[in-house]
């Protein structure tokens, strides 16, 4: 496993709107007013996320109940990974307990509207829909024996809605990289 690092977004930027379907086909968007919005890149096979999943459950019970709009978008090929396909998508959000979208790009131009590099990868938006945090979930990873405790991303979306400054240090998230389509790579890399 190779660990590829997020590209961190400048700060201010506004959120990329999208319309993606969940694996229902039920599309969704950042239309609706909210006191702060998160973004997740995240898919279904990535160790990284697998690490993360169970606090990524919580956090989405804990901040939609604060009025956060939460969702999750997978980018990646399905061509080459076929465990991520929107099918398998809709198993793994019941499985763990996301009470979140869980979408499904398969264009992969949100991602790349969105700058992401890596699953997971997170963004806070302030009510405004301007970027307020990008950056890693938390220190622990599959490798170390740090908790899973989600305190970066958790601190993000506590500031934003105390009408706090975002944080001073963001660190860069770590994780596997997107599964880019062949001859649909980024430029950013």
């Amino acid at each position: 496993m190779v660990a590829v690092e997020s590209q961190m977004l400048p700060l201010g930027t506004q959120a990329p709107d999208f319309s993606l379907p969940d694996p229902d086909g039920h599309n969704h968007s950042l239309a609706d007013k909210a006191s702060a919005y998160l973004v997740m890149f995240i898919c279904n096979h990535c160790p990284f996320v697998k690490h993360v999943r169970e606090e990524l459950a919580r956090i989405g019970r804990d901040y939609a109940a604060q009025g956060v709009s939460i969702c999750a978008i997978n980018s990646n090929d399905v061509n080459k990974h076929p465990g991520d396909s929107p099918a398998n998508m809709k198993s793994e959000a019941e499985s763990w307990g996301y009470t979140f979208p869980y979408l499904f790009d398969e264009s992969q131009d949100v991602a790349k509207a969105y700058r992401a590099a890596c699953t997971p990868d997170f963004f806070v938006f302030d009510a405004g829909k301007r970027l307020v945090y990008r950056g890693q979930l938390d220190d622990s990873r599959p490798s170390n024996k740090l908790p899973v405790d989600g305190h970066d991303l958790r601190a993000a979306l506590d500031a934003v809605l105390g009408s706090r400054p975002p944080l001073a240090t963001q660190k860069a998230s770590i994780g596997c990289n997107i599964k880019w389509r062949p001859g649909n790579e980024p430029d950013y890399f």
